[in-house]
């Protein structure tokens, strides 16, 4: 089992927000990726803990692609942008955006008066050239939801080898993987393999069982 924590890590941030970025694949990045900084998994290849300052927004920009997930932790975000403007994504929930060759440009925008939180990871498409496209989710409390991955014959989520899954979890509730895997503890604190955990930890391992210890959120990375 590896460990990185984002405490270890300098802050970075631009336009509204401030974040720590733990995943820069060279898949990605190449030789502008921190060096403290990971690779992913398969073809997960970034992920960033970001804090909007109050009203904060990140400003229009574009992605092509790129599959890009926001999971909200704490707060809201009001997304703009040419997929589905105007969603509101609360605390709790997620959003996936699938650029694909036809792209598509967003800026996400705290409405509120204090510090929000979201979780960003971008998954490398399997196949170029796809049309752009947008699903949001309600992860289930107790479990882990799918919200990225599976297969081709299915439209609940976009298709690909790489899986994302989202436990949002209260304490006592226990979840495990049988297979490699990225596990960020986004919220909470959890027992994993019987060493204690707390937000803002990621864990690379060959297979885990978790219990959470208090309301807590779990993103999960693998592939099929």
């Amino acid at each position: 089992m590896q460990v990185l924590r984002k405490s270890d890590l300098r802050e970075g941030g631009f336009a509204g927000l401030k974040e720590h970025q733990l995943v820069m694949d060279k898949q990605a990045f190449g030789s502008h990726r921190n060096p403290q900084t990971w690779d992913g998994l398969g073809n997960f290849v970034y992920l960033a803990d970001a804090r909007f300052m109050p009203k904060g927004e990140t400003l229009m920009h574009g992605h092509k692609e790129v599959d890009v997930i926001s999971v909200m932790v704490k707060g809201r975000i009001n997304h703009e942008g040419s997929l589905e403007h105007g969603q509101m994504m609360n605390a709790k929930q997620a959003q996936v955006q699938r650029a694909g060759g036809e792209g598509f440009s967003h800026n996400e925008v705290n409405p509120d008066d204090e510090e929000n939180q979201m979780i960003q990871l971008w998954v490398l498409p399997e196949l170029n050239g796809q049309r752009a496209g947008y699903k949001f989710y309600r992860p289930k409390v107790g479990e882990l939801t799918l919200i990225y991955g599976g297969d081709s014959e299915q439209d609940t989520t976009f298709a690909s080898n790489t899986q994302i899954y989202v436990a949002n979890l209260e304490a006592g509730n226990v979840i495990e993987q049988n297979s490699e895997s990225l596990m960020y503890i986004s919220e909470g604190e959890v027992i994993l393999d019987g060493e204690r955990f707390e937000a803002g930890t990621l864990v690379r391992s060959e297979a885990f069982k978790l219990e959470a210890t208090s309301s807590a959120q779990v993103i999960v990375i693998n592939e099929k």
